[in-house]
C-alpha cells in the first residue's frame, strides 16, 4: 500500500508557497514534541504553548531562510530551544510555582495496569521528577543533553558558555542527579 500522506520535504515546498494545509499538517506533526521540549526548559505548561506557538509562527515567517527540508525538525527544534531558554532566562526573575506532577499508567489489554510498564514510567517519572528539582542551569543542561540529545558543543553555543563550562556544569548535573536518586531510591 502507498502512502498519501506528504512527506515533510513536499509540505515545507506547499508551506513556502502560502498552503495553510500544509502548515496544519507540519503543525499536527510536530507540536507534541515541541511541546514536550519547551516544557522541559521553562517548566510552565501555559508558557511552553505560547513558546511553542510563536515558535511556529517564526518557522512559517522565516521558512525561506531554510536551506535542507529535510532538516526541518532539527531546525524547528533549535528554534523552540533558543526560544525556551531566551524567555526562561527573561522571566527567571519571578518566582515558579511548581507543577502538580502525574502519572499516567498504561493498561494492558485486561484493563489492569501491566505492572512492567507501570515500573518503567514510575521509575522514569522519578527521573525526570527528580531532574526537574536540580539547580536551573543543571536542569536546562542535562535536559538539552540527555533528553533532546545536543552534544557539548551546541549546548555551549546555545547556552553561550564555553565548552569547558558547559562540560563542567553537565559532569556535575549529572553527578547531583545520580545523588538524589539514590537518596530518593535507598
Amino acid at each position: 500500500m502507498i502512502s498519501t500522506k506528504p512527506n515533510t520535504e513536499q509540505l515545507v515546498a506547499l508551506c513556502k508557497a502560502g498552503n495553510q494545509n500544509a502548515q496544519l499538517e507540519i503543525y499536527n506533526r510536530y507540536y507534541k514534541t515541541m511541546y514536550n521540549a519547551s516544557l522541559r526548559i521553562v517548566k510552565n505548561s501555559f508558557e511552553a504553548e505560547d513558546i511553542m506557538q510563536d515558535s511556529f509562527l517564526m518557522a512559517f515567517t522565516k521558512l525561506d531562510s531554510l536551506n535542507d527540508a529535510k532538516t526541518f525538525g532539527v531546525w524547528l527544534k533549535r528554534i523552540v530551544i533558543n526560544n525556551s531558554i531566551y524567555h526562561y532566562k527573561k522571566n527567571n526573575k519571578y518566582q515558579e510555582v511548581a507543577l502538580d506532577n502525574m502519572l499516567y499508567k498504561m493498561e494492558d489489554d485486561t484493563g489492569g495496569l501491566n505492572s512492567n510498564e507501570e515500573f518503567t514510567n514510575l521509575k522514569a517519572q522519578q527521573v525526570l521528577d527528580t531532574l526537574k528539582n536540580l539547580k536551573d542551569n543543571y536542569r536546562i543542561a542535562l535536559t538539552l543533553n540527555l533528553i533532546e540529545g545536543y552534544d557539548y558543543d551546541e549546548i555551549s553555543e546555545i547556552l553561550k558558555i564555553s565548552n569547558a563550562n558547559c562540560r563542567t556544569i553537565i559532569s556535575r548535573a549529572k553527578e547531583s542527579l545520580r545523588q538524589k536518586l539514590q537518596t530518593h531510591f535507598a
